[in-house]
């Protein structure tokens, strides 16, 4: 692969199809906290955009060096995302059922610093095998694919909050019931899409 319009236009179809998990994850924690911030969703959209380009340069470098290591962990990919997703999901549906989303305790909790490290982890785990797709880059050109998947998806994540937010004030009580399931789908949709 060349440094031309094509590679730009690959990478951005690229993290656009990655960040589509991470989109709908925003969504539901938007729809858990309406009040959210612009500076906190910043931080949310800045964290998955941080492991979305993490992960494939990985990726990458596996390919370049413990190859075989790598793909003895691929296999595991689709559990550790639904493990992840569950018992996020599962919380938050939880607190929605119990009304424990009437706190600012609780949206403090959504998306606080170790719930959020965790979306991000099972978001972005997928994003180990682009590694494998850009394996025949050069270091620079793989860097360069990584931070255009970042972008793309801080661009789709902040999207996903902004609508989440929005949703979320009309559904109020209930959205982090919704969230809640929109997690658990994403985490068996990575699962199926993965074993199957």
């Amino acid at each position: 692969m060349k440094w031309n319009l094509l590679f730009f236009f690959n990478s951005t179809l690229l993290g656009a199809g990655l960040a589509m998990d991470a989109f709908s994850v925003s969504l539901a924690n938007g729809l858990h906290e309406p009040a959210m911030g612009r500076k906190k969703m910043c931080r949310i959209a800045g964290t998955f955009a941080a492991f979305q380009a993490f992960m494939p340069m990985t990726g990458w470098i596996c390919v370049h060096t413990i190859l075989q290591y790598f793909q003895v962990f691929e296999k595991f990919i689709p559990w550790i995302a639904l493990a992840l997703l569950v018992f996020i999901g599962g919380k938050m549906l939880i607190e929605g059922l119990r009304g424990d989303d009437e706190d600012g305790d609780a949206q403090n909790h959504a998306a606080g610093p170790a719930a959020l490290f965790i979306q991000g982890i099972a978001t972005s785990i997928d994003a180990l095998s682009v590694g494998f797709a850009i394996a025949d880059y050069g270091f620079a050109m793989a860097l360069a694919c990584s931070l255009i998947i970042a972008a793309v998806t801080f661009l789709m994540c902040m999207a996903g909050l902004s609508i989440g937010r929005k949703f979320g004030t009309r559904f109020s009580g209930k959205a982090a019931v919704l969230g809640g399931v929109i997690l658990i789908v994403i985490g068996l949709e990575i699962f199926i899409t993965g074993v199957f």
